[in-house]
Formats: structure tokens, C-alpha cells, sequence
């Protein structure tokens, strides 16, 4: 078939991801859908995938897309004719440590609030379900009934053979060369068949589905794709006597999976130490091929899988495979629209769970090129997370080596990777590092999470209970509480916005006013057209023309992203200056004392009230503070230029050894931050989080006209709350919060948290969540008893929807 000239999409990658988008775009009535193969459909890896098909994820909307896939796999057969050996034989998770079980008992608890079905079972219960199974040393485990696994190339063919069915064109043998772009867009993508024939296509938009080659694709297009091939090992055995149909099986504690297949017995590995493979780009050859042989690495894991499952000692190996998957840095795909480009979109990097997640990633990246906007949060997984020096070969050679091997680690919260560290550090650094500093790391950012004391290991000893820094932590938050205290805030985004039309641009994409006199500081948000969430960020006026917006460190980019979205013809400009200053924040009731202490300016509330920005002298040097506070205390952000952080640094050190300061990690400033009931951007507000349900509301105001997310504003004003966020103290100080806990009221699950810290000052665990309440007042919903299920164990939580550390916010303007 000839291919057109011109198409509303162009796909690049024939596996299942991009099959997937093609028959998601033609389901939404989109016609004039190419798909680009290189070789044939489902040669890079989707051929030789597991096919385990898992409904549970890490987040509501990942367990969403993931349980959409399981769906959609069991009815293509019925609507395409193709075979997808889809069947649901359920799938049993085993721990053989207590910390592993508690893992699965929290699992299981996220589960239910997630509303997938989910078991905990004992051992006897194991040995019954997976009789082959030596539960010598296994102590518990977890069993979801509709798990399943299927043929991966056939679903991926049936997804194609839709798409043919509703108009698309897939074709295979077709490399996509090279693309013409026009300002941000790319207008033609330029195609060469095996059979010589060459030619191009103008398209609206493009996807990069390039499975393992992602990364050449995304140059190709001009975006950055962070993700490298590794080496991924499995055998599968003789047929053996008498086996029949089992559930999956994982046994994450040996890196090891199991999973039947006509008569015969598969075993993967996701080991520790993966291999990375084709660092210097994959042959231009491949296609439905195998990497050599490696027994030696693969040995250690088969000498605990016969152990564990005796059958497999005395059955002789049939196939020993070894075959490449994609990896990226933080073990979460590739979706969306691609930074810097305005209709170059991404499926990739799947990280060996690319059937489980493509019918539902291919949906909703179909819905979100469909509508202009994500159908629901997609935070998880938004390419504008991806950092631009992600892409060195040599950075993701280090870190993949990893990633591969985290799938089956134990999930403890606060896990810092190992490898790939030390790319971007602030100017303080080294002074951190002095004082005890254990660094974690956040979008390549070296930051101090904790600090240990004289003699104290300086590493995490990782748990589900109390980690080794819990009582360090303590320390660094009760001085932020009675003294003062200070953090390296300096990997924050910082983003300047000037031009004639700041002012105006800065109004229509806030939902605070900007029209404010120099050196005001607004809390404000980038509202979408749902008037959901779509950044949290300070808004600083530093001249009449320029503005300072600082951004999580996490979604710098993504911020950027969406600035330059909607700059549209206004005479802006938008630069990263993130790297030129440090910041240091200064916090506690005594904050006022040490700040007079290295500077002679007035920090009285009359010369430097909340809310606003000034310079100051300070040591030798200068600086500008801005007073506004995320731990909930009096204190000052001191901006200083990269140069003198390191004065500065000392000036505040030197002064803080009579005023009993203390150096706080981030750790600290999560917990000050859940105590005062501040949001955290990703977890307690997202996209779809209206602003007005997240208790928001006074920082939008619907006085000034035209700015994004306006009208939804007052829509909901006028049809009132489905839900609230609360915050939840549990009456019990022993249990510990993360997120995902189920919240219950009165008895029913009725949500879960979106984020969990321990409340040192107040004495407990504590958590943020979103509760249904439409149609009741607030005083009828706080009249109702909560519980917070933690691992199984319901507890007792306080629940309240103003802050319960000083919901006046006296303190932080005394």
C-alpha cells in the first residue's frame, strides 16, 4: 500500500505501545494514522516479552491504565479475530523476610483503596494455590485472582489489525529517516522502504513509540528521551509431567518470576546488577534477534529457583533467553508531549512492563492528543519530568544498571538510588557535606535529606518502621520549631519571567493577581481549563518588567514547559536561572535573631512584612530574601548569587553557633510542611485536583478577568465540593504514613492518602487526603469517625480541614 502524503499522525515504533496508539487514536475516529516500522511489527521487544499482565501499580492512576490494559486484552480477540492467549490465572507475590511482608500488607491495603481485588494469604494458603512451591522459609504473601498473562506479539498484532480496520495505514519495512521542522513543530517526516522506495509525510503530529531506540528517536525529533537497553535473562524448561495451569508467581526477595506456559515452566530475572547493552547504539540490522548467552549471570539467580522450586532442578532447559529491554533513570515510562516541541508526543521506556501498561498508556496518550488535555493525572509518567543531561550515555549506562533491578527490590520508602549520583550539587554543598550531610537525590540534585552526628554512619538503613535518621530527624525538626534552623533550598527551579507583557502573561496562567507593587511575593497556581492543579509555585515581582517563579525542584521543567505553552505572541522571555543562586532558608522563632545578627537591615514586620522580597546586606555580601515559609515557622529564602554562596554560607554559620542553629535536611521539611497542612505538588494536588477541593481558594482570585481555569473556578463555586482534602493525625503515635493508605469513614473506604510524614510536634503520624462531600457541609463531614487502614491495621485519626499546627498562621508572620 502507498503510503500518504499527509496524515494527521505519524507513529514511529511498531511494537505494542505504538500498535496500541494507533488503534486508541482510531477508536477516537482518527482516520489518517501512519505507523512507521523499521522491520516488522513487534521485532524489538515486544516478541520476546513475558506477557505477565498485572493490574496492580505504585499509584491510583498507574493501577487505572494498568487495570484498563486487562480489560481491553480480554475482548480484542471478539472484536479483531486475532488469538491474544489472554487468561486470567491470578498471580501470587511471596515474602521471605518480615520487611517484605510488611511491603505486601501495605500493597494489599493500597489495593483496596484502589479497588482491585486483592488477598492476603498465609503459607498454607500458598503451598494450596502453588503446590510446587518450597514455603520452607516463605512468610506470607498476597493474591490478586484477576492477574493474568498473555501472548505479547498477538495482542500487539490484534491492536494493529483494529487500527487497519478503522482506516490506518501500518506500515512495516519502513524506516523513518530524518524530519523537517518549522519552529517548534515538525511539519514532515521523511520515510526509506527496504525496497528502496523513499519518500515523506506532512503530519499534525508525530510519537516516538521507538521501544529500546527511543532515545535515537527523540533526537531525531529534537527531544529529550532518557532511556538505555539492558540485558534481560529468563529459561524456560523441558515440558514437565502433570503441570498444569498455575497463577504467576513472583518471588521478589530471589529477583526470580515463574510463570506456566503449556506444560512448561518460565523463569525471569530481574537481578541486581543488570548489564546495559548496545551503549554505542543498537546494530541497524536487528530484529526478532537474541543476545549471547551469559550463564555466569544468571547463574545465582537459577541456583535459588531450584531451591525454590524443586520441579525445576529435575526438568531440563529448554530455551535460555536473553533478549533487551528499555530502562529509564527513575524505573517510570515515557508519555506525552515532548518539551520543547509542540506536537512531537512519547510512549517509551517501559522498563519491562510494557504489556502490562500499553493498552492503557496507549489510551490515554490517544485521549490526551485527542482532547489537548491529559484525560487525568499523568505525572507519574509526563516526559517533562525527564531531565535534558538524563540522555548522556554515560550517566545512563551507570543508572540502568540499577533500575532493572529495583523492579524486585523491596520498595521502602525514602530508597535513594546508588548509582549515577553526584551530577548537580549547590553551592553549599561541600559545606553540607562537612557538617554531616547524607545527600539524597531528586532530578540529578544532590540534596541533604538528614544530617548524622559525630560518629554516626552517614547512610540509610532502610525499613517499613522507624529508619535510622528518625530520631535525628526529630532533632532537626523540633529546632525548626522552638529555635531555628536552617536548609539548602537552591535546587528549586528558578524560573525569570520579564518582559513588557510579564505582568499580563504572568495573570493569565496564575490564579493569584500579579498586578503588585515591587518586591510582592504571591503563593499562587497554574490552573488548567478544569481548574485542576497544574503547578504550585511562588510568584516574586522583581521589577516592573520581571518576575522571579520558583518551582519543585522535581517539576522545574515541567513548569517551564507549560510557561512557554502559553506565552502565545506576548512579548516575554523565560529563562532558567535555577543554577546562578543558592538558597538557604532560614526558619524557627528565632530566625529574626540570627538574621540581625549578620545583617544591619530591618526585619521588623513594619520594614519586612510576609509576603515580600527585598535586598539586603548580609556578612560582606548581598543578598535578597524573600519572607515566606514552607515549614510553617518566621523565616526568611536567602537568595544569594552562586559566587558568594559560600560567604554567605559561613556569615550564617558562624552567627547561628550563638543562636543554636540547626542544619535541617529535606526530610525535616517534609514533616514541618504535613504538620502545617501545606500541599505537596504531585501528591496532594495534581491536574485533577480542583483547586477550590484541595482548600486553595484564597490563592485564586476570580476578580481579575481571562486567566486559565477561570470559569471552572467559579463553576464549582456555584455547584459546591464532591470532596475536600483533609489532614488526619492519628491518635496512636506508633504507626508510621507514606501515601496510599486507605482513609475510612465510619467503616467504608472512602479514599486514600496522597501524602504521609511523622508529625514530631504534634505527636503522630500524619496524612493529607481527599474525602467525598458533595452535597454536606464541612461540619458534617468532620462529625464522622476516620481511620487510617495501615497495612491492615485500622487506627484512629483526628480529622481536620484547617492546619492542626497554628491554623491561624500567626507564626509565620509574628
Amino acid at each position: 500500500m502507498p503510503l500518504p502524503a499527509k496524515a494527521r499522525v505519524v507513529i514511529i515504533g511498531g511494537g505494542v505501545v505504538g500498535c496500541s496508539v494507533a488503534y486508541h487514536l482510531t477508536k477516537l475516529g482518527w482516520t489518517d494514522v501512519v505507523l512507521l516500522e523499521r522491520k516488522q511489527l513487534t521485532s524489538g521487544t515486544t516478541w520476546h516479552a513475558a506477557g505477565l499482565i498485572a493490574q496492580l501499580r505504585a499509584t491510583a492512576n498507574m493501577t487505572r491504565l494498568a487495570k484498563y490494559s486487562q480489560e481491553l486484552y480480554g475482548s480484542l480477540e471478539g472484536e479483531t479475530g486475532v488469538a491474544t492467549g489472554f487468561k486470567r490465572v491470578g498471580s501470587i507475590t511471596v515474602a521471605l523476610h518480615a520487611e517484605r511482608h510488611e511491603e505486601l500488607r501495605r500493597s494489599a491495603a493500597m489495593a483496596r483503596a484502589f479497588g482491585v481485588e486483592i488477598d492476603e494469604i498465609d503459607v498454607a494458603e500458598i503451598k494450596a494455590k502453588y503446590p510446587h512451591l518450597n514455603t520452607e522459609d516463605v512468610v506470607g504473601g498476597v493474591y490478586l485472582p484477576k492477574d493474568g498473562q498473555g501472548d505479547p506479539a498477538n495482542i500487539a498484532l490484534a491492536m494493529a489489525k483494529g487500527a487497519r480496520m478503522r482506516g490506518a495505514t501500518v506500515a512495516e519495512r519502513t524506516r523513518a529517516t530524518h524530519v523537517t521542522t518549522q519552529g517548534n513543530r515538525i511539519s514532515h517526516v521523511h520515510w526509506q522502504a527496504e525496497d528502496g522506495t523513499s519518500g515523506s509525510i506532512e503530519a499534525d503530529h508525530v510519537v516516538n513509540c521507538g521501544g529500546m531506540w527511543g532515545r535515537e528517536v527523540g533526537q531525531m525529533l529534537g527531544t529529550d528521551v532518557p532511556l538505555q537497553a539492558c540485558e534481560h535473562f529468563y529459561i524456560v524448561s523441558e515440558p514437565i509431567a502433570g503441570l498444569t495451569a498455575l497463577p504467576v508467581l513472583r518471588v521478589p526477595d530471589e529477583c526470580a518470576y515463574y510463570k506456566e506456559d503449556a506444560g512448561k515452566l518460565m523463569l525471569g530475572a530481574f537481578e541486581p546488577g543488570a548489564k546495559p547493552w548496545a551503549l554505542n547504539g543498537i546494530p541497524k540490522d536487528f530484529e526478532f534477534d537474541q543476545l549471547p548467552e551469559d550463564f555466569d549471570h544468571f547463574e545465582p539467580i537459577l541456583e535459588k529457583a531450584v531451591n525454590r522450586m524443586p520441579m525445576l532442578g529435575q526438568a531440563g532447559i529448554h530455551t535460555f533467553f536473553n533478549g533487551p529491554e528499555s530502562f529509564t533513570p527513575d524505573n517510570a515510562y515515557y508519555m506525552g508531549l515532548c518539551p520543547g516541541r509542540e506536537n512531537v508526543w512519547v510512549a517509551a521506556g517501559f522498563n519491562s512492563i510494557g504489556i502490562q501498561s500499553a493498552g492503557g498508556a496507549g489510551m490515554a496518550l490517544a485521549q490526551w492528543m485527542h482532547d489537548g488535555d491529559k484525560p487525568f493525572d499523568l505525572g507519574d509518567v509526563d516526559i517533562a519530568r525527564a531531565q535534558g543531561f538524563q540522555t548522556n550515555r554515560s550517566y545512563l549506562a551507570s543508572r540502568v544498571s540499577e533500575t532493572l533491578g529495583l523492579l524486585y527490590a523491596d520498595h521502602y520508602p525514602y530508597r535513594q538510588k546508588a548509582t549515577a549520583r553526584g551530577v548537580r550539587r549547590s553551592p553549599f554543598h561541600d559545606r553540607l557535606a562537612e557538617r554531616g550531610a547524607v545527600f539524597g537525590e531528586l532530578s540529578g540534585w544532590e540534596r541533604a535529606n538528614w544530617y548524622a552526628r559525630e560518629g554516626q554512619e552517614r547512610e540509610y538503613r532502610y525499613s517499613w518502621g522507624r529508619q535510622n535518621w528518625f530520631d535525628n530527624q526529630r532533632a532537626e525538626h523540633m529546632a525548626l520549631r522552638t529555635g531555628v534552623g536552617m536548609y539548602d533550598m537552591s535546587s528549586f527551579g528558578k524560573l525569570r519571567v520579564e518582559g513588557r507583557d510579564a505582568e499580563a502573561f504572568l495573570n493569565h496562567v496564575c490564579g493569584a493577581d500579579l498586578s503588585v507593587p515591587v518586591g510582592r511575593i504571591a503563593y499562587t497556581q497554574f490552573l488548567n481549563a478544569r481548574g485542576g492543579i497544574e503547578a504550585d509555585v511562588t510568584v516574586t515581582r522583581l521589577s516592573d518588567t520581571a518576575y522571579l517563579v520558583v518551582t519543585p525542584a522535581a517539576t522545574r521543567r515541567a513548569d517551564e514547559t507549560w510557561l512557554r505553552r502559553h506565552v502565545g505572541e506576548r512579548n516575554v522571555v523565560i529563562t532558567d536561572v535555577t543554577a546562578g543562586e543558592g538558597v538557604l532558608a532560614v526558619m524557627g522563632p528565632r530566625a529574626r535573631e540570627l538574621m540581625t545578627a549578620v545583617s544591619p537591615d530591618d526585619f521588623s514586620n513594619d520594614a519586612n512584612p510576609f509576603g515580600t522580597a527585598q535586598r539586603i546586606e548580609i556578612g560582606m555580601g548581598e543578598a535578597r530574601v524573600h519572607r515566606v515559609s514552607y515549614v510553617g515557622e518566621l523565616g526568611w529564602e536567602v537568595y544569594v548569587s552562586a559566587d558568594m554562596a559560600h560567604h554567605v554560607f559561613d556569615t550564617l554559620w558562624q552567627a547561628g553557633q550563638d543562636h543554636g542553629l540547626t542544619l535541617c535536611g529535606m526530610h525535616t521539611m517534609d514533616s514541618c510542611r504535613a504538620e502545617k497542612a501545606f500541599r505537596h505538588f504531585g501528591h496532594d494536588i495534581t491536574c485533577e485536583d480542583h483547586v477550590l477541593e484541595a482548600g486553595l481558594g484564597f490563592a485564586v482570585k476570580t476578580s481579575k478577568p481571562d486567566f486559565i481555569g477561570r470559569d471552572a473556578v467559579l463553576r464549582k463555586r456555584e455547584a459546591g465540593l464532591d470532596r475536600r482534602l483533609v489532614q488526619f493525625l492519628l491518635t496512636d503515635p506508633g504507626p508510621l504514613l507514606y501515601h496510599n493508605e486507605p482513609i475510612l469513614r465510619d467503616g467504608q473506604i472512602v479514599g486514600h492518602l496522597s501524602s504521609g510524614a511523622y508529625g514530631h510536634h504534634l505527636g503522630g503520624a500524619i496524612g493529607l487526603g481527599y474525602v467525598p462531600c458533595k452535597g454536606e457541609s464541612a461540619e458534617q463531614l468532620l462529625a464522622s469517625s476516620f481511620e487510617i487502614d495501615v497495612a491492615g491495621t485500622r487506627v484512629q485519626a483526628t480529622a481536620s480541614l484547617k492546619p492542626l499546627y497554628d491554623p491561624k498562621s500567626e507564626r509565620v508572620r509574628a
